[in-house]
């Protein structure tokens, strides 16, 4: 850990002396109002040992938080814990794939928190802290790190594609500082004045000289999806949807698609095997390819996609969003009329 992030926990921790004779740093009063607003997420590890934990921040009075989409939020069972302490089983109310951005869900009111429509715009030269939990070191009421830096340049990641691996290819924060650690994704950048700017992305290696990029992506960019999202969009289909299902729906077969054997709690929709000739072999569906949302709905696993299918009949269109590799690509299928027999 760099003495930065040493430096900034610990001034965090410290209250705020109003005395004349030790006047209080107008960081260190940016440091205690932004505190309260930082969630430390844990949820699911994944692979390999991969870190079960990320940041998140505060964007409602009633519990909404702002993060990122990875899988630590793959899993019923996702905790938030404030900066007091307190701590609350969160709901995942929607994701946007597209941008890497979730919303999740904590029943609680009165909290302190951002507010999206005031953020700001940098530019580059722009002094900047961020706050998040990197490396995990944050369990309880400890206060989340800071890191004090620069923004180096404004830029877009679509100009590094095959460079960086990620979905997300737009305007973006370079940092000066590093981060770019596990558990930093999510984690929020204000000004020094504590004006929320952007939000901490996910990490991210270059493929061409290995190094890392420190990078945060804007508010700006985010705010519609968000709202798309605690309005109803992006959202995974509840248990107890009242919509009517149609008398003939859809089916996978139809489509020519096969998933994996659906063998886990959660088992992740992987095509495995695309019908030739099929509808999903003309629009160039491929085996391997991830199914992350179907008609804009959020889908989390093989029985969350057949689950989805049977609100939609089978004379209808829908669109699917994969992840193939670290590409999104959107597909709009319709079955053959032999299928819908």
């Amino acid at each position: 850990m760099s003495a930065t992030i040493c430096l900034f926990a610990w001034l965090a921790a410290q209250p705020v002396m109003a005395d004349a004779a030790r006047p209080v740093s107008p960081v260190a009063e940016t440091i205690d109002r932004v505190q309260p607003k930082i969630v430390k997420l844990y949820g699911a590890g994944g692979y390999r040992g991969m870190e079960a934990y990320q940041s998140g921040m505060l964007i409602s009075p009633d519990g909404h938080i702002l993060t990122v989409w990875s899988y630590v939020l793959d899993t019923d069972y996702i905790t938030a814990v404030l900066g007091d302490g307190r701590k609350f089983e969160a709901k995942l109310l929607g994701a946007d794939p597209r941008l890497e951005v979730a919303v999740l869900k904590i029943d609680a009111t009165e909290l302190p928190h951002f507010e999206m429509r005031q953020a700001v715009e940098l530019a580059a030269g722009t002094r900047v802290l961020a706050f998040s939990n990197l490396f995990g070191v944050a369990t309880g009421s400890e206060p989340a790190s800071v890191q004090h830096g620069i923004v180096s340049v404004v830029t877009r990641l679509e100009a590094r594609r095959g460079v960086f691996e990620t979905p997300y290819h737009g305007p973006v924060y370079v940092l000066d500082t590093a981060t770019n650690n596990p558990g930093a994704a999510g984690g929020a950048l204000v000004t020094r004045g504590g004006r929320l700017a952007a939000m901490l992305g996910k990490e991210l290696r270059n493929s061409l000289n290995n190094t890392w990029l420190n990078y945060a992506v804007p508010i700006g960019q985010l705010r519609q999806s968000v709202d798309q999202i605690r309005t109803g969009k992006f959202i995974a289909r509840s248990d107890d949807s009242a919509q009517q299902k149609p008398e003939r729906p859809l089916e996978l077969s139809m489509l020519g698609i096969v998933l994996l054997p659906d063998v886990l709690e959660r088992t992740p929709p992987y095509v495995d095997h695309v019908e030739p000739g099929s509808a999903a072999a003309r629009v160039g569906i491929k085996p391997d390819d991830l199914v992350l949302m179907a008609n804009d709905r959020l889908i989390q696993s093989c029985r969350a996609l057949c689950a989805e299918f049977e609100f939609i009949d089978r004379e209808d269109r829908v669109k699917l969003t994969v992840l193939r590799g670290r590409e999104l690509l959107e597909f709009t299928l319709q079955p053959t009329a032999d299928n819908q027999l």
